[in-house]
């Protein structure tokens, strides 16, 4: 169930200007594989090739995958067109990763 809740996108949005995020399939994959990732965040609209590494790749390495509606990350983040995004461990990945979990995503 993709994630639809203003809060989270909000606070995305403040991630984004902290420069907490990562975008990009092989920088989203960095973050994973190096541990900085608390959270990785895959639009609904991207690729189902995507979906499939992404998921492996978070699996494997035990990081939290959520799934926003499709459009809503790139829009969050002031950025259309994002597919992917990983959220740095911290204060900001802690709180997104706990909403994400409230939105059972």
């Amino acid at each position: 169930m993709p994630i639809e809740r203003d809060a989270f996108f909000s606070m995305l949005g403040i991630a984004m200007r902290a420069g907490q995020l990562s975008f990009g399939e092989d920088g989203v994959r960095k973050a994973i594989a190096t541990g900085a990732a608390a959270l990785v965040l895959l639009d609904s609209g991207a690729s189902d090739n995507t979906k499939k590494r992404m998921r492996d790749s978070c699996a494997y390495y035990g990081v939290r995958l959520a799934e926003t509606a499709a459009g809503r990350l790139g829009e969050a983040v002031g950025r259309p067109g994002r597919m992917s995004a990983a959220v740095a461990k911290g204060t900001l990945g802690d709180k997104l990763a706990s909403l994400a979990a409230q939105e059972g995503a």
